[in-house]
């Protein structure tokens, strides 16, 4: 968790977010999810009638797991706001690191209001997800 008496605007944080993405945690999310749209879950629909070279990763798995790094960065409950852009797909077998970056820090009362430049990229440093966070700290 941040030590609000120690962030300044600038400070980047990182964390692996995953670790060789399976098509198993793929068709899990889908299950979670209801989301069963076959190009994330059957590999020859993906490829044969839509011309993917895969299924993929559904884009709300990539934004939870976006959020995972983000609730480990600042704790459960603080974060208030939280937007993304889907930039590129997420294949099986890909690796992700969500970056967040402090752009502005705001006093209010006995609350400090902070707001962050969020990316995810894969393992070749394409971004597959960037946003932004706002997130209250006490």
């Amino acid at each position: 968790m941040l030590d609000i008496n120690k962030i300044q605007v600038g400070d980047n944080f990182s964390e692996e977010v995953v670790d060789n993405l399976t098509r198993t945690q793929i068709v899990q999310y889908a299950g979670v999810s209801g989301d069963y749209n076959p190009i994330h879950t059957d590999e020859v629909f993906a490829k044969e009638v839509v011309g993917y070279p895969s299924v993929f990763a559904h884009g709300m798995l990539t934004m939870g797991l976006t959020g995972k790094m983000l609730t480990n960065l600042l704790g459960d409950g603080n974060l208030k706001k939280f937007g993304v852009r889907f930039t590129n797909q997420v294949w099986p077998g890909d690796s992700l690191t969500t970056k967040a970056t402090i752009t502005e820090i705001n006093k209010e009362s006995e609350k400090t209001i902070i707001t962050l430049e969020v990316t995810t990229e894969n393992q070749n440093k394409i971004a597959v997800i960037t946003g932004s966070a706002t997130a209250t700290i006490s």
